[in-house]
């Protein structure tokens, strides 16, 4: 799958928007960024958090935001089609806003988006 840069944060843009206000609101200190590649020692990693969660921050939080980073290349070799990406990079970015609030890998698995 090809997709250039500004199409596909055109599409991370489109699973922010689709986040629910209720759960938007509650975001704080936080930076969306995308990156064509990923560390090189973890080469299929789709998406990475890098934060504090906001369950383990204290009262006097704050300094730099915390960021998502989406990982474009990884993401698009493994999509067949638009549709399947624009299903990947919304999982990817729920997955990642999920560590923002504290929830962990597995129950992220146990509720699909792992």
């Amino acid at each position: 799958m090809e997709l250039d840069r500004a199409e596909f944060e055109a599409l991370v843009e489109q699973a922010l928007d689709e986040i629910p206000d209720e759960i938007a609101r509650q975001v704080h200190n936080l930076v969306v960024l995308v990156e064509d590649d990923p560390p090189v020692d973890e080469p299929d990693l789709l998406g990475l958090y890098d934060g504090v969660a906001l369950t383990e921050r204290g009262a006097d939080h704050g300094g730099l935001p915390d960021r998502i980073t989406l990982f474009r290349r990884p993401l698009l070799a493994m999509c067949a089609s638009r549709e399947e990406l624009v299903r990947e990079v919304r999982i990817t970015v729920v997955h990642e806003i999920a560590h923002h609030f504290g929830i962990d890998d597995d129950r992220l698995h146990e509720l699909g988006y792992g």
